[in-house]
């Protein structure tokens, strides 16, 4: 773990002497004041602010803050504006503690902390946050390959967003549930509503949810699009393009998008330069500690089966098999 010694002194210095006195008497049912949230919410931003290798060693400290705003929520008083902030920053958490329950493969888990972001985004009637609750349930319903229950919750977020950061990234991931469909005009269609949502200027910030939304994610994504609907050459163009603009804080999803082209590339008999993309994908998938891109590089073994007497086929069948669970 690379937190800074100095950042978790601070931390530490800061709940011992001033916080607790606070926290104690609002979790007795006492008043919250909005110094305490003030507070709350500025640790759980660090938190969220971390790259992502460090996240998953401070998962355990984000659950913790989740507990606390829950507790704070159900035996505690407040103003309704200190309410609102409160079911902001659980519904935040939630979704948050919820991805790192994804990138673990603990599906089931991840949805109820998911839903309960949900319902914390309606409490403070903040349609965009519950939007992009939605489009998470849709991601995860297409990551299982289950791309048909994800069109209808991605057509509700839509509906209910107006940002065109955020509409970019709802109609990309419907793009990508009607490609797994095998739909290729309606793709087609999101595909071009993406586009032109992304290049529409707004006066005001993209919501915290989808603020990372980029052209690089556009092109990557797209590109699996085609991949999906049999255009090959031109899905690994928009794809090389799309990797070469995510910047290094976005490494798990260079590793996702390097497991699909290892596979695209076995299809197309290209083993060595599978087995190359498929050992860099591994590689990145083990220092950002997410079991799900670990799975999803482990599924490509079969696809390689068929050319063991390839000079490095072996080497990379025995890798996977000594791979750990990072669970």
């Amino acid at each position: 773990m690379t937190f800074s010694a100095l950042a978790l002194a601070g931390l530490s210095a800061q709940w011992t002497t001033l916080e607790p006195d606070r926290l104690t008497t609002a979790l007795n049912g006492k008043q919250v004041d909005a110094g305490l949230v003030d507070w709350l919410e500025d640790t759980s931003s660090r938190l969220s602010a971390l790259p992502a290798e460090q996240r998953q060693r401070t998962a355990k400290l984000m659950d913790a803050q989740l507990d606390t705003v829950t507790d704070l929520l159900e035996h505690s008083r407040y103003t309704e504006p200190v309410g609102r902030r409160l079911h902001l920053l659980a519904a935040s958490l939630a979704s948050a503690c919820g991805w790192h329950r994804f990138d673990q493969g603990q599906h089931f888990a991840a949805g109820k902390l998911w839903n309960a972001a949900l319902a914390n985004a309606h409490a403070a009637r903040d349609r965009d946050l519950g939007a992009g609750i939605l489009s998470d349930f849709a991601y995860q319903s297409i990551w299982l390959t289950k791309p048909g229950t994800a069109v209808e919750p991605l057509s509700q977020a839509l509906m209910h967003t107006r940002h065109p950061t955020a509409r970019s990234l709802l109609h990309l991931r419907r793009a990508r549930a009607h490609a797994a469909l095998g739909a290729a005009a309606a793709c087609h269609r999101d595909l071009a509503a993406a586009e032109t949502a992304l290049l529409t200027d707004s006066p005001d910030a993209a919501p915290a949810w989808c603020r990372w939304m980029s052209t690089a994610d556009l092109a990557v994504d797209s590109g699996q699009c085609l991949l999906d609907l049999g255009r090959t050459e031109e899905a690994h163009a928009r794809i090389d393009e799309g990797m070469n603009l995510l910047p290094r804080s976005r490494d798990k999803t260079r590793g996702i998008f390097l497991t699909y082209e290892a596979r695209s590339l076995l299809q197309a008999r290209e083993v060595e330069q599978a087995l190359a993309v498929t050992h860099q994908s591994l590689d990145l998938a083990h220092r950002m500690g997410a079991e799900r891109c670990v799975t999803l590089v482990r599924e490509l073994a079969p696809a390689f089966k068929i050319y063991r007497q390839v000079d490095g086929v072996a080497d990379l069948m025995a890798r996977l098999k000594a791979t750990p669970s990072l669970s």
